[in-house]
């Protein structure tokens, strides 16, 4: 028998995939609980319009990833730290940290959206990348100065 899988299950098969199973398994299975449906017309009609559903969605969540992007490009967050002797930062500058900081700024990103690649423990510029979407990346400056007493 072919089932369409309408719910991920691990080691058989993702959400949309076609597969021809033993008949007991897909009756006893996959369909009473919930994780496939019968072959049908209706069924794969309804299977093309949301696929066709989730690829729209897809291209309007790109496109608000570019506008982003564009944005995110120019932003430079300043943090003033307190140093010791010959300017060496004490701590660093953390994922929260900039997060909040963006927040405040109006941007609304998730904290695993951030990447530091070296820790930001010292005072300068610094590169911080930001993944809005898959292949999309926007590059933020912190610039980290010093405390002024």
């Amino acid at each position: 028998m072919e089932v369409i899988f309408i719910k991920d299950l691990k080691n058989q098969g993702k959400k949309g995939d076609i597969k021809n199973v033993k008949d007991g398994y897909a009756e006893n299975f996959l369909i009473k609980n919930g994780y496939a449906v019968k072959k049908t017309k209706e069924a794969l009609s309804k299977l093309s319009h949301e696929q066709q559903k989730k690829q729209e969605q897809d291209t309007i969540n790109k496109e608000n990833a570019l506008q982003q992007k564009v944005k995110l490009d120019k932003v430079v967050l300043e943090f003033k730290v307190k140093t010791g002797q010959e300017d060496k930062v004490f701590g660093s500058i953390s994922l929260k940290q900039i997060k909040d900081e963006l927040t405040k700024q109006g941007y609304k990103l998730d904290k695993s959206a951030i990447t530091i690649p070296n820790p930001i423990s010292s005072l300068g510029f610094h590169n911080v990348l930001i993944t809005l979407y898959p292949n999309i990346e926007a590059t933020i400056k912190i610039h980290v100065i010093k405390e002024v007493k």
